[in-house]
């Protein structure tokens, strides 16, 4: 979906409103925001599989039966009854009670899923004024999100989950894991089996994403794993039960402090633990957790309070214990536990001898919402192969990431997939490296293909641009002040047209050439070959488009400006800037659809150039294969970068100065924005004071 950044921004501004209309402090009124939002989320899922379902249902007598829960679970969606669709809350006249209303959508929801009774939002609707809530309703029944494809409602969930942890609304946001390191979690253990533990569930996002790891191998969540969770909150509690509801799942959530509580008695059960602990902890009671079977390497340091010094191998322990002999965990962990010295590297120590320690990855800072530290994500796996059991794959991402805002970074798609796969090498599954190889360059081909009509499109606006200017132009001599820029102009103009042709002339053998290329290591390398000049003319296209647009724009200001055409009759300014407005849009269609030729390429050779057997090696700065004898004369450190050493400084070839200044220039006027919040902000708590 296209601008789905702008959409996140102006649901949020709107939703974000109820702080200055409802009696609820920012940290109490997210619950009932959350609450609508799970409400909508449920409908467009309940709606996108709703025909699906209808179309294959038994009929007995002439009579298809009615639609049950069942149908829906088994799709990942939510059974709504007539009075629990969003359509008929947004559409209730203003006579009617909305708060009632949603209170009612929320115990009939209830009705058919017990384990989430209790758990919606319900009272907290009677205190807000009804226009209020006609306005929250409208709010998020966008017109955008109506003709939406994909989960596009996962996504605004995520967001308002992210904003409210930014906010600090909820116990300082731990409840909230990043999506990119729940996925890579999910895609290194792959849950795709048994009991799957949270001993720190929060909001059940690890759940959430193991259901849909099954969902893409075209099996049944509920029909493969139950998901267990223990949260210290009760309203992070409620929050989680939702989650997965509205995805269709359930989970035998507990409330508990996993220091001091096993509610379920997982030790030595779990097929697969997954968590993102609290950092740090320094003040559990070393008394009370010294003979807990959770903790088979014994208790890091205690303090003079007779506290555990540090709770990170606390939690580290509980991971481990958890697991069945075939288990495997993933976690969020600080980075300063990969290299902490004293009585925590000797319970490292312990764990690293067990041979269960499979994967280290270092996380760059400013992935998470609230805080700007690093971290590192830890794998134990209690099946490896004997011929892993001495070793550990080090991983440093750190230098792997994507700038999504000022303040937040996190992993493209394909960078996750890319990380991902040099896992699989590690697991000798080079068949499932090779095919994502493969993957990217059909979309690179696929993606070439598809620039025909931009590029057409592009050239026929500067033609249209060029058209509504002549009677102007015309009537002017070459000498004049225009007419460098122009001639400059239709010398590109003509340029592009041309290599426009070479460039479409070329994709059409690279298709055929696909097409009987080989899939295995050999005949994709050849290949990366045959499309690396398309991918580089793609990058040269992209280039001249930009060229001739800002030839274009300069023509139109020497001509306003230097040549007073707007006083000329033959100046058609209104045709002249419609064509501009439609030319810029057309020129970033273009090269978009250009730039993604050249990227999908760009992520096959990434993959081919670090690993060109297609088998895993030592990649300086990236990755590194380490033996357990290596690890103890490194103190016993997991720390990646210690390893792995630095990388090479890479050039970027498609480093675009334009966009670089559109990023900057935005970030300045983000920064202007906080700047002008504060200020209001001081002037307001100022006038409050009587200042």
């Amino acid at each position: 979906m296209e601008n789905i950044e702008a959409l996140e921004k102006r649901l949020w501004s709107s939703a974000d409103n109820l702080r200055a209309n409802s009696p609820y402090a920012s940290n109490e009124y997210f619950l009932p925001v959350m609450g609508l939002i799970f409400l909508r989320h449920a409908y467009s899922r309940y709606l996108a599989v709703k025909d699906g379902i209808e179309t294959n249902l038994p009929k007995r007598d002439g009579k298809t039966r009615p639609l049950t829960r069942e149908d829906f679970s088994r799709k990942g969606a939510i059974f709504l009854r007539p009075k629990a669709k969003f359509e008929y809350l947004v559409n209730l006249p203003d006579s009617e009670n909305r708060a009632q209303a949603i209170i009612n959508a929320m115990e009939s929801i209830e009705e058919d899923y017990e384990t989430l009774r209790g758990m919606p939002p319900k009272s907290e609707y009677q205190e807000l004024d009804d226009d209020v809530l006609g306005q929250l309703l409208r709010t998020f029944d966008d017109p955008a999100l109506k003709t939406a494809s994909g989960d596009i409602f996962g996504r605004i969930y995520e967001y308002f989950l992210t904003q409210f942890a930014d906010q600090k609304a909820h116990d300082n946001g731990e409840f909230f894991t990043p999506m990119s390191l729940v996925q890579m979690i999910v895609n290194v253990i792959e849950p795709d089996h048994g009991k799957v533990l949270d001993p720190a569930c929060g909001s059940g996002g690890m759940f959430v994403q193991s259901a849909h790891f099954i969902e893409r191998m075209h099996e049944i969540p509920q029909e493969r794993v139950t998901f267990y969770g223990q949260e210290k909150n009760p309203t992070t509690i409620r929050l989680a039960k939702m989650n997965l509801a509205v995805h269709g799942l359930e989970g035998n959530i507990r409330k508990g402090i996993t220091y001091y509580e096993d509610h379920h008695e997982m030790l030595g059960k779990a097929d697969f633990v997954m968590a993102n602990p609290p950092f740090n902890v320094d003040e559990v009671d070393a008394g009370k957790v010294k003979n807990d079977p959770r903790l088979p390497f014994g208790l890091p340091g205690v303090n003079k309070k007779k506290a555990v010094s540090n709770g990170n191998y606390l939690w580290i322990s509980y991971f481990y214990s958890y697991l069945n002999e075939q288990g495997r965990s993933g976690f969020v962990m600080s980075s300063q536990a990969s290299s902490a010295g004293r009585d925590e590297a000797k319970v490292r120590r312990k764990i690293v001898e067990t041979g269960h320690v499979d994967v280290m990855i270092a996380i760059r800072s400013n992935f998470f919402y609230t805080r700007a530290v690093p971290c590192e994500l830890w794998f134990f796996d209690k099946n490896k192969p004997e011929d892993k059991r001495g070793k550990v794959l080090m991983l440093d991402a750190r230098n792997v990431y994507r700038q999504v805002t000022r303040k937040i970074y996190d992993f493209s798609p394909e960078q996750m997939q890319n990380l991902t796969s040099i896992v699989w090498l590690y697991r000798g599954q080079s068949e499932r490296f090779l095919n994502l190889v493969a993957e990217y360059m059909d979309t690179a081909v696929r993606e070439a293909g598809e620039t025909f009509k931009p590029l057409e499109g592009f050239k026929k606006g500067i033609e249209t641009l060029l058209n509504v200017m002549e009677p102007f132009l015309s009537a002017l001599s070459k000498d004049d002040a225009h007419g460098e820029t122009l001639a400059e102009l239709k010398e590109s103009q003509e340029v592009f047209g041309k290599d426009m042709g070479a460039f479409q002339d070329a994709v059409t053998p690279a298709n055929a050439a696909w097409t009987s290329a080989g899939r295995d290591n050999e005949g994709l390398r050849r290949f990366s070959e045959v499309i690396a000049p398309i991918a580089g003319k793609s990058r040269e296209l992209g280039g001249q488009a930009d060229q001739i647009y800002r030839l274009a724009l300069r023509l139109i200001e020497l001509c306003e400006k230097e040549l007073n055409a707007r006083d000329n009759d033959f100046w058609a300014k209104k045709e002249i800037n419609q064509s501009k407005r439609a030319l810029d849009e057309r020129r970033k269609t273009c090269v978009e659809q250009l730039r993604q030729v050249r990227y999908f390429y760009r992520q096959a050779r990434w993959l081919q150039e670090r690993f060109p057997e297609a088998e895993l090696r030592d990649v300086e700065g990236l990755v590194k294969l380490v033996g357990i004898d290596e690890i103890e004369k490194n103190d016993w450190s997991l720390t990646p970068g210690r390893y792995v050493g630095v990388a090479p400084e890479e050039v970027d070839e498609d480093f675009d100065f334009e966009e670089t200044m559109r990023a900057i220039h935005a970030e300045l006027n983000e920064l202007n924005a906080e700047a002008a919040e504060l200020a209001e902000r001081i002037a307001r708590n100022f006038e409050e004071l009587g200042i």
